[in-house]
């Protein structure tokens, strides 16, 4: 009885205790989500750029999985240049942060040099197997976000070796699936860099997701809906991002982003609600191994700014925190050598589905997409904000929430 009355007691100061927790927090947290990227990135760069990946990087993966270590390494790079990219192309740092930016984006071209480079003992498998065309999708984005960083420049060398590597993955066949936006972003890529790239390879992802278009801001994954966070993952971001790229070629894709755009809001709005007063999400689907990358739209939708006029930019920056923070901290989350291990709150294994390996779980990097704003945008420099889930559970009267 001391013990239900005891949590009763604490039920009723949740409130008031979260309240003054928002209030005396700061907007202080880019030093937090830089130290967060530094922690996670480096060890992946620094030893892809002294083409010491595949030595050094620990492969840890389900037991019934033998053959990761043909596709792990490529993974690690593409997912985490994909997180890192706004940032490595932010052109008004200064300071210490001015430094650091400076040497990621040196490693990043480094560590790509070396991911392609035919002579080096780091080149990595962009073709065999099937695994590669979701990588080599992810690096692509990574081109996208920074273009000046990842390929202007580039040395010419290491921009026809990388143009290779894309390409050798076109003979791989993607699912039926959000498989489809992988080999589009590939060739969104391509077109960008100025090479020849297969249009209908896009026009079949943009079109397909368009028939598996499920309502209130979600997709399918291919014709049925599955409840987990691939729409974050992978769907939506790709899909804004190789709509915003190629919609101006010869297919009609411009009629498509206005409408792209909006159910993506509302799924950034539904996502920032999903943010527990604690800091916690769901634990919902497959792939709960990547961690806070599960918020990949939501921070896209952050640094394109389009959030929903009713969502403030400081709510979004304090909700997000607290999943790293409960995330990042959590006992476990990196090996001795800081390498991150398989798990959704510290290091859990049996949570790493077959395909899941060391380097998959460097898509968490996706999750820290807003520091590609500067320092001095709202959603860095606004007071901290309580998020939706701290507001209704302290018992404010807010308005009722609607499906799009």
């Amino acid at each position: 009885m001391t013990d239900r009355r005891e949590f009763l007691q604490s039920l009723a100061t949740t409130p008031l205790l979260i309240q003054t927790q928002a209030k005396q927090a700061g907007p202080d947290e880019r030093p937090y989500w830089l130290d967060v990227l530094q922690r996670i990135a480096r060890p992946v760069l620094t030893n892809l750029a002294g083409q010491k990946l595949k030595t050094n990087m620990p492969v840890e993966s389900h037991p019934r999985s033998s053959d990761r270590r043909k596709f792990t390494y490529l993974e690690a790079l593409g997912r985490l240049l994909a997180g890192l990219s706004p940032w490595l192309e932010l052109s008004t740092l200064s300071g210490t942060e001015e430094n650091l930016r400076r040497e990621f984006a040196r490693l990043a071209r480094q560590a790509v040099d070396a991911a392609t480079n035919p002579t080096s003992p780091d080149l990595l498998n962009f073709s065999e197997g099937q695994q590669p065309l979701v990588d080599s999708a992810f690096l692509a984005h990574a081109i996208l976000r920074a273009p000046t960083e990842l390929w202007k420049k580039l040395d010419a060398k290491t921009q026809k070796n990388l143009v290779a590597a894309l390409k050798s993955s076109r003979h791989i066949r993607p699912g039926f699936n959000n498989w489809l936006l992988f080999a589009a972003m590939v060739e969104a890529a391509l077109c960008a860099m100025g090479e020849d790239w297969d249009a209908m390879r896009v026009d079949y992802a943009i079109r397909q997701h368009e028939q598996w278009y499920k309502g209130d801001g979600l997709y399918g994954d291919g014709p049925d809906f599955h409840w987990d966070y691939y729409n974050s993952f992978v769907i939506q971001p790709m899909l804004l991002d190789v709509i915003r790229v190629a919609r101006n070629q010869q297919y009609n894709w411009d009629s498509f982003q206005e409408k792209v755009l909006k159910r993506a809001q509302r799924y950034a709005a539904i996502q920032e609600r999903l943010i527990s007063p604690e800091g916690t999400f769901p634990a919902i689907g497959r792939s709960l191994a990547y961690r806070f990358g599960a918020f990949h739209l939501l921070g896209q939708i952050v640094l394109q700014k389009r959030l929903p006029k009713e969502i403030l930019p400081a709510q979004v920056r304090s909700a997000l925190t607290a999943v790293i923070r409960r995330m990042i901290e959590a006992p476990g989350t990196f090996d001795q050598n800081g390498w991150l291990t398989i798990g959704f709150c510290g290091h859990q294994p049996a949570m790493g589905e077959t395909y899941i390996s060391t380097g998959s779980l460097y898509l968490c990097a996706v999750g820290l997409l807003p520091l590609g704003l500067p320092p001095e945008d709202e959603f860095w420099s606004a007071p901290a904000a309580d998020w939706t889930a701290r507001k209704v559970w302290a018992g404010q009267n807010l308005e009722a929430d609607h499906a799009s």
